[in-house]
């Protein structure tokens, strides 16, 4: 154990090492070309030159697909995601798109050849860049191209760039005190420093929402300097202790035993962006009654030593009612009693439709870096030369069957099904579709069993000779990593005991979180949470509120302007921050408010403090 623990630390000391050298890179780059951090890029040209500053070699077409025609701006955040798109190439896949000209491995390409490649092929080069080449005498002779001098000399061009970017960096000592858009910097436990980004830099548009710049920058820092003046600010302090679970009402509906009773699974499924999607309810009560409603992660099987990170994810239920004489559904309350890992409400509805919507504040279900150095096995084939399942993936289908099972009765109905297929491809199976799966898979009652569903997946795997690649689309698509863990999904139940009536519960959508939840969310924690005044700035109010382990503060803007809001957890011990950042700034639209961070315990089993100053920019 000691030795998995060191390698385990070995891995994330280089994996924290490798960002670091990233973002200095990149930080290199772009203060080669602009200014400030805080300067934009404001064309295409500008942008062609930080990517070459940072050892790319960007083609018009690469320019266009990130500088479009509603393109008016690209910020550092932006510029940091474009670069990690595009990786450098490297002298292997040079040498690999030379050879593929080169037919007789001669190591020399005809300066004839070469123009009619590089001048009527794919994304033309104009004669005079292509003659541009063809004059360096370091790698030209005798009407010849010797490219394996080329791809020396380029790669050497390249690696000159960043390394003039660096020194050039390294010594100006104000350029690197420079602050860079929402990149902060924060200590690892390995004391390297390095970037955290925001979850989703985006690109700015014509259409986008622009914020007001502040006097000599381009843009509103996502963190401000320590020069910009804060004129007024709140302070927030809350402690938990070690796996407490105080002022929670226990839940406990083993007592219910008589109450009636329904269920549905679902899933939080972590988007490309950072974004969260999950399952959304209606539930139809027929009559008045008192109600239990739960949520919690799903405990599904797993493969023997694999880990069941999404256990620890946090889950939560709005429950909004639905009435025709109101533009809204209406919040009736939400799940903020605790037992263990499960949340609960418990309460009396009236008759009526009610929505339920899935929450959880993304601060154990985000995006992480992947450690994984081989890729596992899905198929493999028998001694007869058929094509058979492997024993983990095999399991893997088994627990994606347990969660898209909804109602589960351990078949898949064409509505439950439709759920994985909308998630997995984009698209729906219809009727006739079905009809065909009906004829050639194990099926029961019109639904399709755990074997019919495995022998959908090896048919897959059939149809592309064993290329497992169309499999991986889909594990990936569902949360799962290359060696077959759920990292990025967090399966969930939901139980409903009702005491004079039957529940009928019933998923609905598969979407992102809805302007709906997020108002819920706010208008749940003014309800019930802690408000506090901005001092020197009445129209500006902190509320805060502590359900369970998981803190959540609102910015409420009272006023006819919008502002920037600078969040600041600096002095927070052992805390959790859904944005990932220990300061950043939000801004925050006139006569509104939204969610400024949420926040839990790193870890469960020490004291968290939470303090956290929110200060008017």
């Amino acid at each position: 154990q000691k030795a998995t623990h060191s390698e385990s630390s070995q891995v994330k000391k280089s994996q924290h090492a490798e960002e670091a050298i990233f973002y200095m890179n990149c930080r290199a780059a772009y203060l080669a070309v602009l200014k400030s951090s805080l300067e934009n890029i404001k064309s295409k040209e500008q942008l062609s030159l930080v990517l070459q500053q940072a050892g790319r070699n960007p083609s018009q077409k690469t320019v266009n697909k990130y500088w479009t025609s509603q393109t008016t701006s690209l910020n550092f955040d932006d510029f940091c995601t474009i670069l990690k798109q595009e990786k450098p190439a490297t002298k292997t896949e040079l040498l690999e798109a030379f050879g593929k000209l080169d037919t007789d491995n001669t190591g020399y390409i005809l300066h004839d050849e070469l123009y009619q490649v590089l001048t009527m092929r794919g994304e033309r080069m104009s004669r005079d860049e292509v003659s541009s080449i063809l004059k360096q005498g370091d790698f030209n002779c005798s009407g010849k191209l010797d490219y394996n001098k080329f791809c020396d000399f380029y790669m050497a061009a390249s690696e000159q760039c960043c390394k003039t970017a660096r020194e050039k960096l390294e010594v100006d000592s104000r350029l690197r005190q420079q602050q860079f858009g929402s990149q902060t910097e924060t200590f690892s436990s390995e004391g390297i420093t390095l970037p955290v980004s925001k979850p989703s830099p985006r690109i700015s548009r014509k259409t986008d929402h622009k914020v007001a710049p502040t006097k000599g920058d381009s843009r509103t820092p996502s963190r401000p300097s320590s020069a910009q003046t804060c004129k007024a600010a709140v302070s927030t302090t809350i402690t938990m202790g070690a796996s407490s679970h105080r002022n929670t009402k226990l839940i406990e509906p083993d007592t219910m035993k008589e109450w009636q009773w329904a269920q549905s699974k679902g899933c939080f499924y972590l988007e490309e962006d950072g974004e969260i999607i999950s399952h959304k309810y209606k539930l139809h009560l027929a009559q008045r009654s008192a109600v239990c409603i739960t949520i919690k992660p799903l405990n599904i099987r797993q493969v023997e030593g694999k880990s069941c990170p999404w256990l620890s994810v946090d889950t939560g239920l709005y429950i909004l009612r639905e009435n025709e004489t109101q533009e809204h559904l209406q919040l009736v309350n939400f799940t903020e009693q605790q037992t263990k890992e499960m949340f609960g409400w418990k309460g009396e509805l009236g008759s009526g439709v009610y929505w339920l919507l899935p929450f959880t504040t993304g601060c154990r279900l985000k995006k992480v870096k992947p450690q994984i150095t081989g890729e596992a096995k899905l198929v493999y084939r028998g001694e007869d030369g058929d094509l058979a399942l492997t024993k983990e993936f095999r399991a893997a289908l088994l627990d994606i069957f347990e969660t898209i099972d909804l109602d589960g009765n351990g078949l898949l109905s064409l509505e439950e099904y439709n759920f994985f297929e909308l998630r997995t491809s984009g698209e729906k199976c219809d009727e006739e579709a079905w009809a065909v799966c009906k004829e050639n898979f194990d099926m029961k009652k019109n639904e399709l069993t755990r074997q019919g569903f495995m022998d959908l997946n090896l048919m897959e795997a059939n149809d592309r000779e064993g290329d497992p690649s169309d499999l991986w689309v889909t594990l990936l698509s569902l949360g799962y990593n290359k060696a077959l863990e759920m990292t990025e999904a967090c399966p969930f139940v939901i139980d409903i005991y009702v005491e004079k009536c039957k529940p009928r519960i019933k998923a609905m959508y598969l979407e992102a979180g809805s302007w709906q939840l997020s108002r819920a969310v706010c208008k749940s924690v003014v309800n019930k949470g802690e408000a506090k005044v901005m001092d020197g700035c009445e129209n500006i109010i902190v509320h805060t509120y502590k359900a369970g382990r998981r803190i959540t503060s609102v910015i409420e803007n009272k006023s006819e302007n919008k502002v920037i809001i600078h969040v600041n957890n600096e002095q927070s011990k052992n805390c959790l921050s859904n944005r990932g950042l220990t300061v950043f700034a939000v801004e925050v639209a006139p006569k509104s408010m939204m969610v400024s961070q949420h926040v839990m315990p790193l870890n469960e089993q020490e004291e968290c403090l939470y303090n956290c100053v929110h200060s008017l920019v």
